[in-house]
């Protein structure tokens, strides 16, 4: 897809936690599926790893929204089959592993925050996360844009972002509690082929409406992000609405600029 000349493709690598059916409590799958950050398992139209406690997926760069669709169910599809289905996938944005079961996993998967990402509004790095429970694990549902970097600011691209989908993300996501971890206003990591907009849970990942919501106002930022600049009272307030979780904030933003909120 092209945005006012500029070619553009969306992926994305969100996480699932496994939930056993049997002892009716969150299990880690870092003994459960193949792959690694560094080496992912390949296939069709994605990959799939283990990313500390969670299952994480990523899809290849589409050029349509029906592409992107496509991506996401068909890797989920493929990794469904790969999991004993007695492991129930679990869509919350966030959740607490029974703390007897977490203190006898490895260390190494219970590490938060292996590799840093940064903040567009500050330019600077992100802190480690730290949970006030330790037993708690979130999911994000990152957005990984494709486009030709010399002609757009990557902070622009993700202040934006910010905008279009971190505010009303405000009024649909019910994770909350996931923004004790991650999810704050500006997160990005910088790519060789884009950005990677890392301020959304996987709360979008499973309905079809919303994954269409993620390319339609995607799509809007990164145009946005060409064509004009945000004040920085419109900036601040942005940036208090995420950082905050305030909601009666993002309704005003809402409001001002016209903001797609979908309730499904």
């Amino acid at each position: 897809m092209q945005i006012n000349g500029i070619e553009f493709t969306l992926g994305t690598d969100p996480e699932i936690f496994l939930y056993d059916t049997e002892k009716k409590m969150y299990v880690s799958a870092h003994d459960l599926l193949p792959g690694t950050k560094h080496a992912p398992h390949k296939l069709d139209k994605g990959a799939v790893q283990v990313d500390g406690l969670a299952v994480e997926f990523n899809t290849d760069p589409a050029h349509t929204a029906e592409e992107f669709k496509d991506n996401i169910f068909t890797v989920l599809k493929q990794v469904r089959k790969m999991v004993d289905p007695k492991y129930a996938f679990s869509f919350r944005p966030r959740v607490f592993f029974p703390k007897k079961y977490f203190d006898a996993l490895p260390d190494h998967v219970k590490v938060l925050g292996c590799d840093p990402d940064y903040n567009a509004w500050t330019k600077t790095r992100n802190p480690r996360p730290k949970a006030t429970d330790a037993t708690l694990r979130s999911c994000g549902g990152h957005i990984h844009v494709g486009y030709e970097k010399d002609k757009i600011d990557p902070t622009s691209v993700v202040k934006m972002m910010d905008l279009y989908l971190g505010v009303p993300s405000i009024l649909m996501d019910k994770g909350e509690v996931r923004k004790q971890l991650y999810g704050g206003p500006g997160a990005y990591r910088d790519k060789p082929y884009g950005v990677e907009y890392r301020t959304l849970s996987n709360f979008w990942i499973f309905q079809n409406r919303l994954i269409e919501w993620v390319w339609d106002n995607t799509s809007r930022a990164v145009a946005a992000a060409e064509q004009f600049t945000l004040s920085e009272e419109d900036g601040e307030s942005i940036v208090n609405a995420i950082k905050n979780n305030d909601k009666e904030l993002a309704t005003q933003l809402v409001k001002k600029f016209n903001l797609e909120v979908v309730h499904v």
